[in-house]
């Protein structure tokens, strides 16, 4: 029951928010990971089931995801990300970024294809009764693709 549950909430993959499909990406600059946050796409997220008298409640919210830069290198966070405004210039994103080493070019398309992996934690509750607990996960994937070219200083 507590699986009917969790297909009552219809979670997806992350919301990729950055980067963004139609944006450049430049070697070496960092580049800001982070997704829109939904009860579908982060949690939390909670729904019931009831079966011959019993109902289940379950409660979903992300607990990492893992993105696969495209270029072989992978990083996790155990957040959304860290929204990037214009006013923190060339640093780091402080919760979950990357800086490409090499350009997509080379790449069918020239874009690298990014997969952003969220690990949903389901905690679910028999109401009443017995009072069962348990816990399950979830994995869902979103794809985006990413152009990064360099910049060349003309002297």
């Amino acid at each position: 029951m507590a699986q009917q549950a969790v297909d009552k909430m219809k979670l997806s993959g992350p919301s990729v928010a950055s980067p963004r499909a139609a944006g450049k990406y430049t070697v070496g600059v960092p580049l800001w990971l982070w997704v829109h946050k939904s009860p579908t796409t982060f949690g939390p997220n909670t729904a019931t089931a009831t079966a011959g008298g019993v109902t289940v409640t379950a409660t979903a919210k992300v607990k990492q995801i893992v993105w696969r830069l495209g270029d072989g290198s992978t990083v996790t966070c155990a957040g959304p990300g860290t929204p990037y405004k214009a006013t923190y210039g060339m640093k780091d994103s402080p919760s979950c970024g990357y800086r490409y080493t090499k350009t997509s070019a080379d790449v069918p398309g020239a874009k690298f294809k990014l997969t952003a992996t969220s690990t949903w934690v389901v905690d679910w509750q028999v109401a009443g009764g017995g009072g069962e607990t348990g816990q399950l996960n979830e994995i869902r994937q979103t794809q985006a693709q990413v152009a990064v070219g360099e910049v060349q200083v003309v002297g």
